[in-house]
């Protein structure tokens, strides 16, 4: 579930440096305790900035929480939809950052910055009328869910809110994606925060009612939310205008749309897209699974999500990580440095994710009750989530072997190993939760019993490609 612009932004990493790959043939290869900090030094940036988007995801939850269950199942299932419009919008970030790092990794500053300008015109031309097609579409798209009407109506009027601006969150992770391609990643990663700090401020006084303001209840929180990413991505608007390092989107230049530039991007960018679709829409898919079993498992369903997130992030620092390594390794024509990566990157996230996973197993009702207290909430949310934890072993190798393989160049597999067994996953709990465990920790019990399988698939796939790099 790895997000797909920062997989995009490792990419162009590694492009960004692919000038310098025919010299590093040269000179001896790296020892392991040099790929370590090569694998470390890539990863922890990556995991900072997504654990500050999900803190984003964390504070609205804990929020929305406060009003109850109703409140908290609505969101949750209007955040299920904007996941899925991102994904499939995430091919432009994807693309667009990839081909500005090819152009300043050969010094074509002036055709970087010709993409970038492209980018930003194409993520306002498409995302519009997307917009404009999805507003009148909010009730029906909620309706989907086969939810109670109350959390019904919250669920329309919160995604009517976000639907509005998601241009907005669409040029942030493009812009994103161009400062990193081009060396920046500091950047993006001290806009995020500023955004946190300025959502949690809005959400809180649009909820509730302080500082004058009115209280809008649960959309309070799409508010809130809105009001961040306009300024967030305003703030990185400005900085690419006036530019970083040569690249910028100011100081002239086409602005017509060019047609070519959006079939290459999308060319890159679609595969991940899809893979992103594939696994969000699975998972939104499961809201009305367990909309049969009630509003307070659907509201402990949404903050399992929410903690088992946090879970997420080694894999996908160290995954991004290997994809970007493994790509200059096998540019070096080194294959047995490229498995030296993928086995150190796979033994970090083991690590992170395995112990996080202890953690979740011990601590499971804490880590629910602080989004909300309601007893039954708690027991739900801490079931499904003691039940996951088990899972992170499996998951931990499918991040890091998944990033490998797209070092490889292979994103093929990827797709359909992932794509194959989160849908799987839907229709076993469908099964598990009709015939055997009707409760929140059934529906979970599919990855528990589908991961060891996918793990083995990405391990299988990866042997072959060493072996076939190494005869």
């Amino acid at each position: 579930m790895a997000n797909t612009h920062q997989r995009g932004a490792c990419v162009a990493l590694y492009l960004m440096h692919s000038d310098t790959l025919t010299a590093e043939t040269l000179t001896p290869p790296p020892s392991r305790s040099q790929l370590e900090k090569r694998v470390l030094r890539l990863a922890w940036p990556v995991i900072g900035e997504n654990l500050l988007q999900t803190m984003l995801g964390v504070v609205d939850t804990i929020l929305v929480a406060s009003l109850g269950a109703v409140a908290l199942a609505g969101v949750g299932a209007a955040l299920q939809v904007i996941f899925v419009t991102t994904a499939a919008l995430s091919a432009l970030s994807v693309g667009v950052a990839v081909l500005v790092a090819q152009a300043y990794g050969g010094g074509k500053l002036a055709e970087a910055s010709a993409v970038a300008r492209q980018g930003l015109l194409w993520s306002i031309l498409i995302g519009l009328p997307l917009t404009a097609i999805g507003l009148p579409l909010t009730p029906a798209l909620i309706d989907l869910f086969g939810l109670a009407p109350d959390v019904s109506q919250v669920g329309i009027d919160y995604l009517a809110v976000t639907m509005s601006t998601i241009t907005t969150l669409t040029m942030m992770y493009l812009i994103g994606g161009v400062l990193r391609g081009v060396g920046d990643s500091r950047t993006p990663m001290l806009v995020t925060a500023f955004a946190n700090v300025v959502n949690v401020i809005a959400s809180a006084a649009l909820i509730f009612g302080w500082l004058g303001l009115p209280a809008l209840g649960a959309v309070g929180s799409a508010w809130g939310s809105v009001i961040a990413r306009l300024i967030g991505a305003a703030l990185l608007v400005g900085v690419l205008w006036y530019g970083r390092n040569g690249v910028r989107a100011g100081g002239g230049g086409m602005w017509w749309p060019r047609i070519g530039v959006l079939r290459d991007v999308l060319r890159i960018g679609m595969p991940a897209a899809l893979e992103e679709v594939l696994v969000i829409g699975a998972i939104a898919s499961l809201t009305p699974v367990v909309a049969t079993l009630g509003t307070v498992p659907l509201a402990a369903h949404r903050v399992a999500i929410n903690v088992l997130s946090l879970s997420f992030l080694p894999g996908i620092g160290f995954g991004l990580a290997a994809t970007a390594l493994v790509g200059q390794a096998i540019g070096a024509q080194r294959p047995a440095e490229a498995n030296a990566v993928a086995m150190i990157a796979l033994r970090w996230t083991i690590i992170w994710m395995g112990g996080l996973g202890v953690l979740f197993l011990i601590f499971a009702e804490g880590l629910v009750s602080i989004f909300n207290r309601d007893p039954q909430l708690v027991a739900d949310g801490a079931a499904a989530v003691r039940v996951v934890a088990l899972t992170q072993p499996a998951w931990a190798l499918t991040f890091a072997i998944g990033g490998a393989l797209r070092g490889l160049g292979d994103t093929l597999s990827p797709l359909a190993i992932s794509g194959t067994a989160i849908w799987v996953c839907v229709a076993l709990a469908l099964v598990i939760v009709t015939w055997w465990a009707p409760a929140l920790w059934g529906v979970w019990l599919a990855f528990l019993i589908v991961g060891p399988f996918e793990a083995a698939m990405f391990w299988r796939v990866w042997r072959r490609r060493f072996t076939i790099l190494t005869r």
